[in-house]
């Protein structure tokens, strides 16, 4: 709303620049808007997994709530162990409860799960991003363990 309504140089502007997104992505996000619908989402496969992961931000920055529930459930169902730590750190960063949720629960259902998790590069980024996380999830997995 800022960038288009408020006292910023877009809204006195011909054009808008829109950086840190792919064009997919933003492809995608304009699509939802003039259609409520992801059309992408009808497939499968790690693009459609990825496209879900910058979707979700772009919908979380620009108050699109219900295409972040959208999102969050395509990400929900999809879970498996290269995507569950990144999964987890958009889940913390963007406010996403039921994601978050599936992915600790995914994560610690047992020791092969975790330690396949642990050796990931999305671990990695969930341990530089969201260190708080980690102790979440030292807590979950004592709970059941």
């Amino acid at each position: 709303m800022a960038q288009f309504f408020g006292d910023m140089k877009e809204k006195c502007s011909q054009s808008v620049v829109i950086k840190d997104m792919e064009a997919a992505v933003f492809k995608a996000l304009l699509h939802y808007i003039y259609t409520d619908t992801v059309a992408e989402f009808d497939e499968k496969g790690e693009e459609v997994t990825m496209l879900a992961q910058h979707l979700l931000a772009a919908a979380d920055r620009y108050g699109l709530d219900r295409l972040k529930l959208i999102c969050e459930g395509k990400l929900s169902d999809g879970i498996n162990v290269d995507t569950a730590a990144t999964s987890l750190a958009l889940a913390e960063q963007h406010n996403c409860p039921r994601l978050k949720a599936k992915c600790v629960q995914f994560i610690i259902r047992n020791r092969e799960v975790l330690d396949a998790v642990l050796a990931t590069e999305g671990y990695k980024y969930l341990a530089a991003s969201c260190p708080s996380v980690l102790a979440d999830l030292l807590k979950s997995s004592l709970r059941v363990g």
